[in-house]
């Protein structure tokens, strides 16, 4: 059995921060601060929370292609609480005026609680407007968030797991730390002219803390992992060295028979948003029914023969940074987005650590075309002359480039299109210039790397905590599924 205290460790994920913009490499994420809160919210949940929506930006299933439900499958088709397809449209009411759009055993959501996670949603995509459809589809799934969000704190409540204020405002305090220097005034602010609210940020604080408090009580002291099955899953994987692993990001969508349809154009909504620019992340973190919903849906690595056959094979195909989906699994579709690859028990040169100089040039507001192509020349003749680290600085002076120190990135962190350059390269050696007319243009100067060492064996606790926490997210999502077949819920 699960001892408290390795519950508590099971069910808490680290998110991965990845740099992504090519011309800014000693720069973070240039994410959205409501981004940052749900990634930073995670980090600290011990929990994860399962989430009944089917999809974010699902737009009009024939518009798509897919068949429309007759009238008789419409409660079905609607989702697993069946809701009607015409609820509370809220969109020009008085922001003033609480409406009560559905009540779950009692407890009323508002058409304002639906405007104001709308919100939340929206800045955390980093997307300020969707297509009229899109945004009305976006509202239904949002309110089967709230539904699900409102089972799990009434679930904990009936089990005298009471959420305090004072839990959710310590939380909710921890996140103006981590993004607004110790100011949740200013983090009130941020979220009030995103068109959300303090108090909907906090509600969704609540509902995590109540999942939380139930997974530990009902669900993860009752899952059992022998040392036998880590053993065996140790030998299995020192028979495995050398095979590949797939880093996966999932957004799992459940289905029936009867939903599948309409599942299936909502996750191709989701697909067609995530190209435009959306946060694959953001997208799981909020809709996915996966418990890794709450780390991005970040699966980690994963081997080919662990996954479902038809995921199998689409990952098979796969290469980093690509989306797929929606693929049919058992019980439903998933999206999947392949993060990264390695072998296993396989040192991977990607993990190598290097020292960097990023020595650039920027050219002032007004400057032609013709006299940026002269200073692009004048920079690369000059970098053509550095002989070692040690003569950068006074290279880049003599040109008036600034020079930048980075003495321990890793070679996986930067973009794609930089790691295979950065590898061939020899100490003392640079990339090829790169950059825009806007961001300036610069090249890397490796000063020294570290390579890694032969991976060692497989670490018995760790194998131990994948394992139950894979029992774990199924356990949970079963729990939520018993919640909403014993509800009593009502539509406007």
């Amino acid at each position: 059995m699960v001892q408290p205290d390795r519950a508590n460790a099971l069910l808490r994920r680290e998110p991965i921060a990845r740099t992504s913009d090519q011309q800014a490499i000693f720069v973070t994420d240039s994410i959205s601060i409501i981004s940052k809160i749900s990634t930073s919210f995670a980090a600290f949940a011990m929990a994860t929370m399962p989430i009944a929506a089917q999809a974010q930006q699902a737009g009009d299933a024939a518009q798509q292609g897919a068949p429309q439900p007759s009238a008789a499958q419409q409660a079905a088709t609607d989702g697993p609480f069946g809701i009607p397809a015409e609820v509370v449209r809220s969109d020009h009411q008085d922001p003033n005026m609480r409406t009560a759009t559905a009540k779950v055993n009692g407890t009323v959501i508002t058409g304002t609680d639906i405007d104001h996670r709308v919100a939340l949603v929206l800045a955390a995509s980093e997307r300020k407007e969707i297509p009229a459809d899109q945004l009305q589809a976006l509202r239904m799934q949002v309110l089967r968030n709230l539904i699900d969000e409102t089972l799990q704190i009434q679930a904990a409540a009936a089990q005298d797991m009471e959420v305090s204020s004072e839990e959710v405002n310590q939380r909710y305090a921890i996140l103006a730390q981590q993004n607004f220097g110790s100011n949740p005034q200013q983090m009130d602010k941020f979220l009030i002219a995103a068109g959300s609210s303090p108090a909907t940020l906090k509600r969704q604080i609540q509902g995590e803390i109540a999942w939380q408090m139930l997974l530990r009580r009902n669900v993860a002291p009752f899952v059992n992992v022998s040392a036998e099955e880590v053993n065996d899953t140790i030998e299995r994987l020192k028979t495995s060295r050398g095979q590949e692993e797939y880093r996966l990001a999932e957004i799992y969508l459940s289905a029936t028979p009867e939903t599948a349809a309409t599942v299936e154009a909502n996750a191709e909504q989701i697909m067609d948003q995530i190209r435009a620019g959306g946060s694959f992340q953001a997208y799981a973190r909020q809709f996915s029914e996966s418990t890794t919903a709450s780390v991005g849906g970040d699966l980690g690595f994963v081997r080919l023969g662990t996954l479902p056959g038809q995921m199998a094979e689409g990952a098979a195909k796969m290469t980093p940074g690509q989306l797929v989906g929606p693929v049919p699994i058992p019980g439903g579709y998933v999206i999947m987005l392949l993060l990264d690859k390695r072998q296993v028990l396989t040192a991977d040169p990607r993990d190598a650590v290097l020292s960097l100089k990023q020595i650039a040039i920027t050219f002032p507001q007004g400057t032609s075309q013709d006299r940026a192509n002269e200073r692009v020349q004048e920079f690369a003749s000059a970098i053509g002359t550095i002989r070692g680290c040690g003569d950068a600085n006074r290279v880049a002076e003599s040109v008036g480039a600034s020079v930048v120190d980075n003495d321990s990135i890793t070679v996986r962190d930067l973009p794609p299109q930089l790691q295979a350059s950065l590898m061939d390269l020899q100490v003392g050696q640079t990339t090829p210039p790169f950059g825009s007319m806007e961001d300036g243009v610069r090249v890397l100067l490796l000063c020294g790397r570290d390579d890694p060492e032969a991976s060692g064996e497989p670490d018995f606790d760790q194998i131990m905590d994948r394992i139950e926490e894979e029992r774990i997210s199924k356990r949970a999502q079963r729990f939520l599924r018993d919640l909403r077949d014993d509800a009593i819920i009502e539509y406007n």
